[in-house]
């Protein structure tokens, strides 16, 4: 005899939430086990290592994929290029996750998260660090008024408010595009104190330059990335005519990223590093392959431009390219002294790995970010109705 046992409606969830919530109460719990015992609970962080996964991962990396939204906003409101409306919410959306996912990180990586909101009232004009915070909180602000009209147009008494927002949108889209110019330029000054710690092959006085035109790369690899995810999970239109068109432009962002970075190796006359640093040699050249010469040769090809599988793959290929150089500058290619004896690393026994809670806790903020666009998605008219021509063509 079978047993034909239903669930109730509200307590099905497919095999993505399912992993996903798991994923988040790991880090829930982990999060707690920090704030409770302390930071060396949890991580193999140190004097000697005081920067290491959390912010490579959280910090660097996840607010240089939040960069499609500034990135679209711009191209929609101030170059006011009509066509690309139907990225818009989307990549708002991503970047205003982004940067909340940033911000709760951050609360756990601080050696006392309770006190992060003394920076307001004691201010270090000379730190760079500064900026970054005032501009973190800015544009998070500026980000939800952008996105606003999203959730206000669910509820038809609201509407009012949601034109109204509209109309006086301008000023916040431009103080959006400055603030995210200034933070995603800013991450690069920071590193500027390290000369005698980054390789050369890094670190260079124009690393805000290097930062912000890397941005703009992985923006648009992020808007391609995100609007293919989404049309399969969603089951909706691709938007393949105007994705096409942020591929055409990917090889000429790159190209001049290519261009500022080996122009500035010859200038400063390290090009021989290029061959002769070892493990560093190496992880440049990954980087570079990964994220620069391939994806030009990918997108170089219109086939690729213009089928949705093309898209993702380049996409995909940019993002781990730049995000392995975001790993690179602000771990891998930093030298950590011995606390006693101020000994590079490779000369004394100070190491660093990160351990699984460390992961675990990254890994549960991205995941509440992804269920968190998923929801918001589904429940919110974060996708404008398609034109005809953008379905999966292509595919």
């Amino acid at each position: 005899m079978k047993l034909n046992i239903t669930l109730p409606k509200f307590l099905r969830i497919g095999i993505l939430p399912s992993v996903l919530l798991a994923l988040m109460g790991i880090a829930f719990i982990v999060a707690m086990m920090r704030y409770a015992f302390g930071i060396g609970a949890i991580s193999d962080l140190s004097y000697s290592y005081p920067w290491g996964f959390w912010i490579s991962f959280d910090l660097f990396t996840g607010v240089v994929i939040s960069s499609g939204g500034f990135l679209m906003a711009g191209t929609v409101y101030i170059l006011r290029i009509k066509e690309f409306e139907p990225l818009l919410r989307p990549s708002v959306l991503t970047a205003f996750l982004g940067y909340i996912m940033v911000a709760i990180a951050l609360l756990v990586d601080l050696g006392q998260p309770l006190r992060i909101w003394y920076m307001m009232i004691h201010w270090n004009h000379t730190s760079v660090l500064l900026e970054i915070g005032i501009c973190v909180m800015s544009y998070l602000t500026v980000l939800a008024v952008e996105f606003a009209p999203v959730v206000l147009e669910r509820f038809p008494k609201l509407h009012k408010v949601a034109h109204l927002i509209h109309r006086f949108i301008m000023p916040f889209v431009i103080v959006g595009v400055v603030l995210s110019t200034l933070h995603q330029s800013s991450l690069g000054s920071l590193l500027l104190i390290q000369p005698t710690k980054l390789h050369p092959l890094w670190w260079t006085p124009i690393l805000p330059i290097m930062f912000f035109s890397s941005a703009i790369t992985v923006g648009m690899a992020m808007i391609i990335f995100e609007s293919s995810l989404s049309s399969r999970y969603f089951q909706r239109g691709l938007e393949t005519h105007l994705l096409a068109k942020l591929a055409k432009g990917l090889p000429i962002a790159l190209g001049i990223y290519a261009l500022l970075k080996f122009g500035e190796l010859a200038v400063a006359g390290e090009l021989g590093l290029l061959f002769t640093s070892g493990i560093m040699s190496v992880l440049f050249w990954a980087e570079i392959l990964i994220g620069v010469v391939t994806p030009i040769a990918w997108f170089s090809i219109k086939k690729n431009r213009e089928n949705g599988n093309g898209l993702l793959t380049g996409a995909i290929i940019v993002l781990v390219g730049m995000i392995l150089n975001r790993f690179n500058v602000s771990w891998f290619a930093v030298k950590h002294p011995d606390p006693l004896f101020y000994l590079p690393t490779f000369m004394s026994n100070v190491d660093y790995f990160p351990t699984l809670p460390e992961v675990a806790v990254s890994i549960g903020i991205f995941s509440a970010g992804i269920m968190a666009f998923g929801l918001i998605a589904k429940y919110f008219p974060v996708f404008e109705d398609e034109h005809p021509a953008a379905t999966h063509a292509g595919d």
